[in-house]
């Protein structure tokens, strides 16, 4: 059930205001204010939130000159839902009444120099060509011969097949989407490689040779995959040169094996590792550590672990995890650890043993915050937050039941509690609690999220503090006034409740 906030926010929408309209939407994308993630409701309401814009300060535009042509929008708040709109998640409103607005808008944005044009073009490629996505495919293919009039009666099948064109022309349009994010540098570079690699044995040729390979190991036929630029094919070839499989890692056993051979092993596993393989890049990484390798060099061997972890190998990002653990202690980070317990953290999460171990020493881990010294505070505190309307409390008291509740989530100490930075602590996978800033010999301290109430409560506290200006809670002394008229009032306020606990 959506929250009072909420509905307030929604209230405001209604009447048309276009702040309001773009945060519901922002709630519908990010489940705020408690309210389900519906991406069809938030691309419905930035639709309205972009005819607003341009009616009152565009009217006379159309919607391609308001994109811009090669430049980008001149209103900034149009330009900001642009933006929020390159968040949606266009295949799930496929099916939605608002999948025509943001379809239309995507192919605008994609095709222009806008400052979300890279995550809109992502999307199209991946909704256009990804192999998993087939019935969408064809639920689109459906949605553009209703968009154009074509009746699926049999009789007219001529106009069906001109749809079925018109979709090959889109899916031709994204590959070109595709090619381009893949060879720029972009966040979505990565994803682009590998979409690209599920996708490259269509060629009939190539998919003969392979076969071959799989099924008779014909060894000529995989070198002549490698040549025509099949990926796997390279991988394959590299790695048998290496004397290994592809179901086993490679080992240091092979001391027979010639410089020569390691040679090409290294020169195919590099071609395969350029095409955005990650299991390429750690087979090249374990290649260079090679002592009877030629080019033996820990260095580069590093930087291919470093991007086979990049892209998701779990194996790599334990070592490349352990290795800046190991080195931390020469680390120029702000926070030492902060950037291995990272790695570890996401090598541990795909089941990595070792990773698990190591984990345990380098992030602390809060499990059981009833046995916590500020437990029945903070239970207080969520009470009051949850009923602050009635209590009428000032803002400032608001974020210390907010610093009261993330205090017992991740056991800190008073110091802790008062001093930190709430808008930083929160990280991917752990909070970083620094109060260095004040008290220069506390040390930080790296304390892992393991649960969605943890989570929960840095999200709702990070919003909070958000709209409260930086000086808003002062200095120290004063919040300490302030925590112990808080805490002596909600002892008083709720000793009844706290006597039947």
């Amino acid at each position: 059930m959506a929250s009072r906030e909420f509905l307030k926010i929604l209230q405001s929408a209604r009447l048309g205001d276009v702040s309001a309209q773009q945060n519901v939407a922002a709630a519908y994308l990010t489940g705020a204010f408690k309210t389900p993630i519906q991406p069809a409701n938030a691309l419905i309401w930035l639709e309205k939130s972009y005819l607003s814009i341009t009616n009152q300060e565009l009217s006379n535009l159309s919607l391609e000159i308001s994109l811009g042509s090669g430049d980008h929008p001149t209103h900034p708040q149009l330009l900001g839902i642009l933006e929020q709109i390159a968040t949606v998640p266009l295949a799930a409103t496929l099916n939605s009444t608002a999948f025509g607005f943001g379809w239309e808008i995507f192919w605008q944005m994609a095709q222009r120099d806008v400052s979300a044009n890279h995550a809109v073009q992502w999307q199209l490629a991946d909704l256009l060509l990804h192999p998993d996505k087939k019935i969408l495919q064809a639920n689109l293919v459906d949605w553009l011969a209703n968009k154009r009039g074509e009746s699926r009666v049999e009789n007219h099948g001529v106009n069906r097949d001109q749809s079925d064109g018109h979709f090959v022309s889109l899916q031709k349009q994204a590959k070109a989407f595709l090619m381009h994010l893949a060879s720029i540098d972009t966040p979505f570079t990565l994803s682009a490689k590998a979409l690209l690699i599920q996708l490259q044995p269509k060629d009939e040729a190539l998919s003969s040779l392979w076969g071959a390979w799989v099924e008779d190991e014909n060894e000529s036929a995989l070198l002549q995959a490698a040549e025509l630029g099949l990926t796997v094919a390279k991988y394959t070839l590299g790695l048998r040169l290496a004397q290994t499989t592809q179901a086993s890692a490679l080992t240091n056993n092979s001391s027979g094996k010639s410089n020569a051979s390691l040679k090409k092993a290294a020169y195919w596993l590099d071609m395969a590792a350029k095409d955005g393989d990650r299991n390429a890049w750690f087979a090249l990484g374990e290649i260079y550590r090679r002592p009877q390798f030629s080019g033996y060099s820990a260095t580069e061997s590093d930087r291919c672990f470093g991007m086979a972890a990049d892209l998701g190998h779990a194996q790599a990002q334990f070592l490349k995890g352990a290795h800046l653990w190991r080195k931390r202690e020469k680390s120029e980070e702000k926070v030492r650890g902060l950037q291995a317990s990272y790695w570890i953290w996401q090598a541990h999460q795909q089941g990595v043993p070792e990773a698990t171990l190591l984990l345990s020493k380098v992030l602390e881990n809060i499990t059981n915050q009833k046995s916590n010294d500020w437990h029945r505070l903070a239970t207080n505190a969520q009470t009051v937050i949850n009923h602050h309307a009635e209590h009428q409390l000032d803002q400032e008291w608001l974020l210390m039941c907010h610093r009261l509740i993330i205090a017992n989530q991740f056991n800190l100490s008073k110091a802790e509690l008062l001093l930190c930075e709430v808008s930083q602590l929160q990280h991917e996978h752990c909070v970083v609690v620094d109060i260095r800033h004040e008290l220069p010999k506390i040390l930080p301290r790296l304390i892992q999220i393991d649960t969605t109430q943890q989570r929960r409560c840095l999200l709702a506290a990070a919003k909070a503090f958000v709209g409260s200006e930086s000086d808003q809670e002062g200095n120290l002394r004063q919040r300490r006034y302030r925590f112990d008229r808080l805490t002596e009032w909600l002892n008083t306020h709720y000793a009844q409740d706290q006597a039947v606990v």
